[in-house]
């Protein structure tokens, strides 16, 4: 299968963006009862041995998880400890235990948090999903922290020859600007195919 795209559909990657942004903001809002926004501010088309240089080798979150239906692949997640901590506080207020300024996170902490990137991933595939008229199912969503680069590579590393799909975006929440990039990495045939499909 080629990748070629009708021109006229390259508007879809904005959609799904958009789309996708507004869905997790909407499940976050729902959730945590916080008004919360998710802007995506630039979509790039990236080589995966790049993405590892660009994520580099600093500790960080990575919430990430499998789309099991086309476009296959993976998509992944990535936010600094003191963003993940300030978005579990506004879920568990101050039961957490350790402050913000600390290494490392509490059994509650690390809960909500995974349960943040359980809504972040779904509500991201929905709106995909919606966009490319389809369903897309996922497996669980897999909480790692560490080097971002690492994460990378357990993901896609067999994948040297192909190119990634990065979404960077900012969620507003709690009078705050939280920076998430969203890695993503369908089988990008495929997802060519599901695009094709939609009348533009």
């Amino acid at each position: 299968m080629s990748l070629m795209l009708d021109i006229r559909k390259l508007g879809l990657f904005n959609k799904m963006a958009k789309e996708g942004g507004n869905t997790v903001a909407d499940h976050l809002s729902q959730m945590t009862g916080m008004e919360t926004e998710m802007e995506i501010t630039k979509i790039n088309f990236i080589d995966i041995p790049d993405i590892k240089t660009h994520v580099g080798h600093e500790k960080q979150i990575g919430i990430s998880i499998e789309m099991l239906e086309p476009p296959h692949g993976h998509i992944l997640f990535l936010f600094n400890a003191d963003s993940a901590k300030e978005l579990a506080r506004g879920m568990i207020g101050d039961m957490g235990g350790t402050g913000p300024a600390e290494d490392g996170f509490t059994d509650m902490e690390r809960s909500a948090i995974q349960e943040i990137g359980n809504i972040m991933t779904s509500g991201f595939i929905d709106g995909w999903a919606n966009v490319l008229e389809t369903t897309i199912d996922m497996s669980t969503p897999t909480f790692t922290y560490g080097p971002g680069s690492g994460m990378v590579d357990d993901l896609v590393g067999d994948r040297q020859n192909e190119m990634a799909l990065m979404f960077d975006s900012r969620v507003r929440a709690l009078e705050s600007d939280i920076n998430v990039t969203v890695y993503t990495f369908p089988q990008l045939e495929e997802l060519v195919g599901l695009m094709q499909q939609i009348e533009a």
